[in-house]
């Protein structure tokens, strides 16, 4: 039997009308936002399809981006009912990844990660925080040029190791904008501030770690379907202790997903992702030999079935 894993994008994968064909095809996907509008007390709909200043606001980008995969990883339940020999999300990700192995109830990992966000941007009100990716340059060169800015008093930090030669950095945006002749020097081939109010994965969340903890002790359970990878260890873990514990360190360390990968892709025949863009997908290429599905749509979904059926 051919071994999958289940993997969902984090922030930086929504976009105006994600959802839409789930959404006109499935009165389950129908029923889903109406149920994520009725808790989180938002128009979940107008959110996802209409054009809108609140999706690039963390706190409702979060919960949008894990409805959208939820959608799709219910609807391809119906179907295949098979657990994976893990799951994995990036960063938010994460928190799709506990609701698929059913360690969270979905709608309550809806509400947690608009908590989440909001707990996210409270934490760098006034501080003017950003985000930066940076291609071409070793993991060891960022890191390097990080850690010498510090040492000045800046505050900059790696804080997604997505693929080989493609790190995102956080911290203070006039801090980033100040070393990015420093890396353009190192030979990077691009260096982009990200569309981010927030500064992920770094320090300067350390404010959202304890009321992040509490929320969870309320809503984890405590029996995993199958483990989680987590971003701060890229290893397994399936235990309520567990999760409290990695998802309140991944907001102030780096998402190791690239060697989240690594460490693990003995485990797995193929990766198969839940979201809309085909983000992951996308890194995947640069990091694994292994195929990796997408259903991001309503056909990508009916393409993902067929191909997983003629396996079986």
């Amino acid at each position: 039997m051919t071994k999958t894993a289940f993997l969902f994008p984090g922030q930086g994968s929504q976009a105006v009308g994600m959802g839409k064909s789930f959404i006109d095809a499935s009165q389950d996907a129908a029923q889903m936002v109406e149920a994520a509008s009725d808790r989180l007390k938002i128009d979940m709909r107008r959110l996802l399809l209409e054009p809108n200043d609140m999706l690039e606001q963390t706190r409702y980008t979060q919960p949008a981006i894990l409805l959208v995969s939820m959608i799709a990883y219910t609807l391809f339940k119906k179907e295949i009912e098979d657990m994976p020999a893990f799951a994995l999300g990036h960063s938010l990700g994460e928190f799709s990844a506990l609701a698929a192995v059913e360690a969270i109830d979905w709608l309550d990992a809806v509400e947690l990660v608009h908590l989440r966000g909001d707990l996210m941007q409270k934490a760098c009100e006034g501080i003017e925080a950003g985000m930066m990716v940076v291609l071409g340059v070793a993991d060891e060169d960022v890191e390097a040029i990080c850690h010498d800015a510090r040492e000045e008093g800046k505050r900059v930090w790696p804080a997604n190791y997505n693929a080989d030669g493609q790190i995102v950095i956080a911290g203070i945006k006039s801090d980033l904008v100040s070393i990015e002749g420093v890396l353009k020097d190192a030979k990077a081939r691009r260096v982009m501030l990200l569309n981010m109010s927030v500064a992920s994965h770094c320090p300067l969340l350390e404010p959202a770690v304890e009321p992040l903890g509490e929320a969870l002790e309320r809503v984890m359970g405590d029996l995993f379907a199958a483990p989680v990878i987590s971003n701060v260890t890229a290893r397994a873990y399936n235990t309520k202790s567990d999760a409290i514990d990695l998802l309140g360190r991944q907001l102030v360390s780096p998402v190791l997903y690239k060697q989240s990968i690594r460490e693990n892709d003995d485990l797995v025949d193929r990766y198969i992702e839940f979201g809309h863009g085909a983000v992951l997908k996308g890194l995947n290429r640069r990091t694994t030999k292994k195929p990796t599905l997408s259903v991001s749509d309503y056909d990508s979904l009916a393409a993902v079935l067929e191909t997983v059926a003629q396996e079986r």
